[in-house]
């Protein structure tokens, strides 16, 4: 056997890069939630699928959980270096220092992510449409259907699955998700900031296809 090509194995190993998608959903905002995450080696291998129904929360709280059960996993692995590719926008932006974290109960996850990325080599966080997430998607789906007693049944091909925390087209009611009438009459609130022309929630989210009234100050 080659000595150096043995001695090398250990050092190229220590500069591989693992990659998660994560997924956190709720049902309700908040309501039943759940996140979803897929691990996998630097040859894009399987090495671990995480989920977990966590009760009553928000879709904010299920991210966070998302990100830290797969910096849970890389740091209980021996992973060096990981890459997370996640939808929620608020939550990259948050970790990347883009924007505050007002939420008071954000504010201790955010912390802990960001103490476990201290103890990693190497860490990168990016964003992605739904669409670019859709296995993390299905297990933080199962997840919840699980936690409120539900059998999980394969959905036809093209379609979302029941009570999925993907959305349809704007205006089109989903099953398990309120009408934008419905989302009108029970929303009191919720607070953010415009940015480049965008409205960005602080916590929370508002169903696709909802009428709203924009009030601003100064």
């Amino acid at each position: 056997m080659n000595e150096t090509l043995f001695n090398m194995e250990p050092a190229r190993k220590a500069t591989e890069w693992h990659v998660a998608h994560c997924d956190g959903g709720s049902r309700g905002n908040p309501g039943p939630a759940g996140y979803g995450a897929v691990v996998e080696d630097s040859e894009g291998r399987v090495a671990a699928r995480l989920s977990e129904y966590l009760g009553r929360q928000t879709n904010n709280f299920a991210e966070y959980s998302g990100l830290l059960a797969v910096l849970g996993w890389a740091l209980e692995h021996g992973v060096k270096r990981l890459r997370v590719v996640s939808d929620s926008e608020l939550m990259v932006n948050q970790m990347k220092g883009r924007y505050k974290v007002a939420s008071p109960a954000l504010r201790p996850l955010w912390e802990e992510a960001r103490r476990r990325v201290a103890r990693l080599e190497g860490f990168e966080i990016s964003h992605t449409l739904r669409g670019g997430n859709q296995e993390a998607d299905r297990l933080a789906n199962e997840a919840m259907d699980k936690g409120m007693g539900r059998g999980t049944k394969a959905a036809p091909a093209g379609s979302a699955a029941p009570d999925s925390t993907s959305s349809g087209r704007a205006g089109d009611p989903v099953r398990g998700q309120a009408t934008p009438a419905q989302a009108v009459a029970s929303l009191k609130g919720v607070e953010g900031y415009v940015q480049g022309g965008v409205v960005h929630l602080l916590d929370g989210e508002i169903p696709d296809g909802t009428f709203v009234t924009v009030h601003w100050k100064r």
